[in-house]
Parts: structure tokens; sequence; C-alpha cells
């Protein structure tokens, strides 16, 4: 049965401490082509606020001492990262391209067991028993042409269904790399637009998963959280988790 948790109160200022060493005039223009400093002012407190009600939920569906695969991992990411580490006692492992982001997100978690890796989270070794992936596989700055038709947006003039095949295969490519780490039964953190590619998966190597009901709201990109239990043959999610 999955259990909502309190966050301590330390985990909470931690989390906290780490927004506070955060370098918003270097992440203005890693996440922003311009005003990255306005979008931080309105995005900076909703991100820590949302994001650790995420974590608080997420944690009672993790054992403790286990492992988690983040995914392109960035900003959005450090409530539960910390979280995880600090409430649970488990190793996170985080994996962002973009290496500007990357060197300020390791100087802000000086201290707290966190720490970000500039590589694909494909080479990550070892298995998982929680991955997180949200906000990856419908990235409309990557996948130009697939994104708008997970958020149901894709003009009919317009749209160009040799280049979304093209992101298809690259979307499935990453799913086909990361999921095979996930111990089952597992747990996977994933956007509501994104549950399609991790089922998709599911179904072609005939493993049985389950989509929680409740969904979280996140404050960078909008798209809504889920978990998913992978792997889980009668085991159920219940309606408030």
């Amino acid at each position: 049965m999955t259990r909502r948790l309190v966050i301590r109160s330390s985990t909470s200022a931690a989390v906290r401490r780490v927004f506070d060493r955060l370098e918003y005039r270097t992440l203005g223009s890693v996440y922003c082509y311009e005003g990255g400093d306005e979008f931080w002012r309105a995005r900076r407190e909703p991100c820590r606020r949302l994001g650790l009600r995420v974590a608080r939920n997420l944690i009672g569906h993790l054992p403790r001492s286990g492992r988690s695969l983040y995914v392109g991992a960035g900003v959005a990411e450090l409530p539960a990262l910390v979280t995880e580490v600090l409430e649970r006692g488990r190793a996170v492992m985080a994996h962002n391209l973009r290496r500007a982001e990357v060197a300020v997100l390791n100087r802000a978690c000086r201290g707290t067991g966190v720490r970000f890796n500039a590589t694909d989270a494909a080479t990550a070794g070892g298995f998982y028993d929680h991955i997180w992936i949200v906000s990856v596989l419908n990235d409309p700055e990557r996948f130009p042409h697939l994104a708008p038709l997970s958020y149901g947006r894709a003009d009919p003039v317009s749209f160009d269904p040799v280049e979304f095949a093209r992101e298809r295969r690259i979307v499935r490519s990453i799913v086909d790399r990361c999921l095979p780490k996930l111990r089952l039964p597992g747990v996977v953190t994933t956007s509501a637009e994104e549950v399609v590619w991790i089922a998709d998966w599911c179904h072609r190597h005939r493993i049985p998963y389950l989509v929680g009901r409740r969904q979280y709201p996140t404050a960078l990109v909008g798209d809504p959280i889920c978990i998913m239990r992978i792997g889980a043959r009668r085991k159920r999610i219940r309606a408030g988790c």
C-alpha cells in the first residue's frame, strides 16, 4: 500500500538552500532565449513548492535504500532528488546533457548527496527500482514535429509525417535504452503526455503496468506528472495517492 509521507523540516530546508544557491543568471540563458531573469523570478518559488509536493507523494511509492535513475533532470527535479536521498536514504543518478546547467546544479547541490552527470542516461550502469523521465520524450525543442501531436496541437496543413516518423524512432530509442534498466516490479515517474511511450514499451514486452489516477502540477513546462507501477499485476495505486 502506498503511503503519503510527511517530509521533515530539515529536508525542506535543504531543498530551500539548494534553490537559494542556484545561479539564476546562468540558468536564465540555459532555459530562455531572452527574459531569463523574469522567467526565474516568476517560477523559482512555484518550482520549489510544487516540486516538494511531488516529492512527498513519490517517496511513498519507493522503498528505502533503492536506486533511482533521472533522465534529463534539471532544476524541476531538485526537490525530488534531495528528498529521495535525505528521507529514504536512496542513491540517485541524475543525467542532463546541458553541461552549463549541470555545473550550476552541482555547485548548488554540494553536501546533499545529489550529483548530476553531463552524460546520456542510457550509459548509466546497473538496475534501478525507479526511473524518472519527465518532459523528455515530448520536448518541443528537440522534437518539434512530434511534440505538437503529443499535446493535441498538430497543424494538419504543416504537419510533416516524415519528420514525425524520424523523431518517433528517436523517442522509442530513448525508451528502449532506458526502460530495460528498471528492475521489476518498479516505478516510473513521467508526464501524462509521455505515459503512452512507457505503455508502448510495456505492451511490446508484455509487461503489465498501472497508471496512478492522481496527477501533480509542475511549474516550469506545465506538464502534469503521474506515477506508474511497472510489472505489478495485482497491486493498485489508490486514487488518492
